[in-house]
């Protein structure tokens, strides 16, 4: 599915970058019988319920046309959320000293899924700040190991 991901990244990005959005993730997955396309929007300020449906509106025309997918979907376009997801260089940059949540395809240091500051990173490693118990270490993470990384909102 990631190459009908890349395909509609490759169609819905220049009508979103003309409204004046950013492109923050697309996703297509299948959840029971269904299929569905999942695309995450923003501005400077946040997006609102009017900016997705105008959004929605002008890809869905777009969509018509190329016909990128062949069973049927739903879409859905909205914010990313306070919880975005670490996507482009620039999304990790923003991040740097904000709490970040890490799910990992193995277990590294014990553990499959991480929480804490994003202390720094580079194109293989994450670092991050993490609390144990009482203390509080640093750990390096090799991108590579990543499945998801996102923002995180701790209360």
């Amino acid at each position: 599915m990631s190459k009908i991901t890349e395909r509609v990244e490759e169609i819905v990005e220049p009508v979103i970058k003309s409204l004046g959005f950013e492109l923050v993730d697309v996703e297509y997955v299948k959840e029971g019988p269904d299929h569905y396309l999942r695309i995450a929007i923003d501005k400077e300020g946040g997006i609102d319920i009017s900016d997705c449906a105008l959004a929605s509106e002008k890809i869905s025309e777009v969509m018509d046309k190329e016909d990128p997918i062949a069973d049927p979907y739903f879409m859905d376009v909205s914010s990313p959320g306070a919880e975005r997801p670490l996507k482009k260089e620039a999304d990790y940059a923003a991040a740097v000293g904000n709490p970040v949540y890490v799910k990992l395809y193995e277990e590294i240091g014990g553990d499959k899924e991480w929480l804490g500051e994003l202390v720094k990173y580079d194109e293989d490693t994450v670092t991050m700040s993490v609390r144990i118990k009482t203390r509080t270490k640093e750990i390096e993470l090799p991108r590579k190991k990543i499945a998801k990384i996102r923002r995180a909102v701790i209360l």
